[in-house]
């Protein structure tokens, strides 16, 4: 939008130093809400680097003014700057401390960096500063989640849902809830709906996919799958789990086909040879099953399974000493 135009006005606030116009002896003039423009323009177009020079000329302009600051922290959040969004945030909410949405952001950055407490506690808050505010239900139900506390989290995105029921988000993090509690036909339920409200939506599909595998519909859950994998052919896992339905159905072949391209997208995930190696032994071929299990040990060697894996493949090889001392190993760490 902005073209040949936009170094212009990147040095615009040296001009608007000598612009008595744009301020006012008695606060901030309107010139701020030109660059708050701006920033929101860039920020919509995922220009995210000039959506914060922008944000941060509005700011010096305008530095009481928490939208601002909550603003620039959401976009330093979509730029990966998890503290620097939570700075920014903290800003906003020490400005306004009923801001919702700067909650909601400072949030999201904590549940990114892994402070899952730290999410739900700002999360709460922007709930009681807002309880119409309906990501903050959502996003504290994920949070709830990842937490283990299912629950928790069934009922914060059935509010969220009951104030938007047209946000697949929602459903997609309640139906994996319950996927986690084993209902399956409640989650397959809810995946559906996420579906429906987008097409697209990748994590419903591979959601409901691992419901239905769990619930033995094998054919279904391949067909999730394989849904998941025309609309984003580059994810390692939804080739794993297509490849571990179809071993369930005794099509090895086609198991060691996804396997062997989920390690191909992915050759640092340890799963993915642990499950080809499933395949390889199940068709008799005990040599490949050892290696691969070997190369899931190597990658992650505090796995107890893929010790015990490796041993029963020795076993079924009659090597008694080698499985044995698998054997041992993978007790060892079970029991530690």
């Amino acid at each position: 939008m902005l073209g040949k135009y936009r170094r212009i006005l990147r040095i615009l606030p040296v001009l608007l130093a000598l612009l008595p116009t744009l301020t006012s002896p008695g606060g901030p003039g309107p010139g701020w809400k030109i660059y708050y423009k701006l920033g929101y323009d860039e920020w919509v177009k995922g220009d995210l680097d000039d959506a914060i020079a922008n944000y941060t000329v509005a700011i010096n302009l305008n530095p009481d003014n928490a939208a601002l600051y909550d603003n620039r922290g959401a976009a330093k959040l979509q730029k990966g700057d998890l503290d620097g969004a939570i700075a920014d945030c903290s800003i906003a909410i020490q400005l306004d401390p009923k801001w919702a949405s700067a909650y909601n952001n400072r949030g999201t950055a904590k549940h990114q960096k892994g402070d899952l407490d730290g999410a739900i506690a700002d999360y709460s808050k922007g709930i009681d500063s807002n309880p119409k505010f309906d990501a903050l239900y959502d996003s504290r139900g994920a949070a709830k989640l990842q937490k283990g506390d299912l629950d928790g989290a069934i009922a914060d995105c059935s509010k969220g849902i009951k104030l938007d029921p047209k946000w697949p988000y929602a459903y997609n993090i309640r139906g994996t809830a319950k996927l986690q509690k084993g209902d399956l036909d409640g989650a397959i339920a809810d995946y559906s709906k996420s579906i429906k409200l987008n097409p697209k939506y990748v994590s419903g599909y591979f959601g409901r996919g691992e419901a239905k595998r769990a619930k033995g519909d094998l054919d279904g859950a391949n067909a999730d799958y394989s849904k998941a994998i025309e609309l984003t052919p580059k994810d390692a896992d939804d080739f794993r789990n297509r490849g571990n339905a179809k071993r369930a159905k005794g099509d090895l072949d086609g198991a060691i086909a996804d396997c062997s391209e989920a390690i191909k997208l992915s050759p640092n995930y340890p799963a993915s040879y642990s499950d080809r190696g499933d395949a390889k032994r199940a068709k008799g071929d005990l040599d490949g099953a050892i290696a691969d299990y070997s190369e899931a040990i190597k990658l992650l060697p505090g796995d107890f399974a893929y010790y015990k894996n490796r041993g029963l493949a020795k076993k079924d090889k009659g090597d008694t000493a080698g499985a044995d001392e698998d054997f041992a190993q993978a007790a060892k760490l079970k029991n530690r």
